[in-house]
């Protein structure tokens, strides 16, 4: 029986959203090989978020309990997942590319002696393995990965690349508490300093809208604000425009920045250069506003504007208002 175990984050009492996107993936996979679909929340014995799992499918949870680990740290994670995994033997494991998923899962690949496969956009099962697709090429071509000869096969997931489904109300999980030793630490996170920003992450956010150096300065971004507030979109920006000052580096989308997969990514002043189409050419539906017809941006865009993006933001972000107020 093949069960696929997923790297649940949490913060602040609540499950990461990017956790329900595993799980439903996870669930579809387990079936697969007849086995089911089990996670593992590290630093928590809160039985509540576990019950938030059980919604998107999960039928077992671990609670590692430890109050050194409620907030990441790279040893004690990779000590307590190392030997849960040894102990329950799981088919597959997933995380999200996230920081501390990006972080945690090539440590532990390397103390399980495993595969691991980055930066996941599909999954699925063929012959009882795992084979997951990656992008290569900053993106320009994909390649599906298989890792046949050891055990558990393991894979970041980007984030986005699966939708969570449905919760479904009054499902129910077993779970299993455990006391985790993370044995010495020779390092600890004391604290963790939020952004000024309440917008969701660039990674997580369904809705993106990005400006580049046509947007001239910083200031200038406060108009891509208005439009983001209207539409509960995270804004983001291209690394000319982060170079030249306009943006800070969270927000850099692109080869050298974030990668992100939104159901919706709006480029303005963008020209489209490889290494900022390599962060977000996977997005389900692009939209581009530039000046310059040329600009290989439209090559790559569902949807096109040749126009002059401090008249056509603000006439855009009238008329969403209009159709949200009805």
């Amino acid at each position: 029986m093949g069960n696929v175990l997923i790297l649940a984050e949490h913060q602040d009492g609540k499950v990461k959203k990017t956790a329900f996107e595993l799980a439903t993936e996870a669930k579809s996979l387990a079936e697969q090989l007849g086995g089911q679909a089990e996670a593992v929340l590290v630093g928590t014995g809160d039985e509540g978020l576990a019950k938030q799992l059980a919604s998107y499918g999960v039928k077992k949870v671990y609670l590692l309990e430890n109050a050194a680990l409620e907030k990441y740290n790279p040893e004690g994670y990779t000590k307590v997942l190392s030997e849960l995994v040894k102990e329950t033997q799981p088919e597959i494991l997933l995380a999200s590319g996230t920081p501390v998923g990006k972080d945690c899962l090539p440590r532990l690949a390397g103390r399980l002696e495993t595969g691991l496969v980055s930066d996941c956009t599909a999954m699925k099962i063929e012959g009882g393995k795992l084979v997951a697709t990656h992008p290569i090429y900053s993106g320009k071509a994909l390649v599906d990965v298989t890792i046949p000869n050891s055990k558990p096969q393991m894979a970041l997931v980007r984030p986005n690349a699966f939708g969570a489904g449905a919760p479904q109300e009054g499902a129910t999980a077993e779970v299993a508490k455990q006391a985790a030793d993370a044995g010495e630490l020779k390092a600890q996170l004391t604290d963790l300093v939020k952004g000024e920003s309440d917008k969701v992450d660039l990674t997580e956010a369904e809705i993106i809208v990005s400006g580049g150096r046509a947007m001239k300065n910083a200031d200038n971004f406060k108009i891509l604000d208005d439009l983001a507030g209207v539409m509960g979109a995270t804004v983001g920006a291209s690394r000319a425009a982060v170079d030249s000052g306009y943006a800070p580096h969270n927000m850099q989308v692109g080869q050298t920045g974030k990668v992100v997969n939104p159901k919706l990514y709006m480029a303005f002043g963008i020209s489209g250069a490889i290494q900022h189409l390599a962060g977000m050419r996977t997005s389900k539906i692009i939209v581009a506003v530039n000046k310059d017809s040329e600009a290989p941006i439209f090559q790559k865009a569902d949807y096109g504007i040749v126009g002059d993006l401090f008249e056509v933001v603000p006439m855009l972000t009238e008329e969403l208002k209009k159709v949200m107020n009805e």
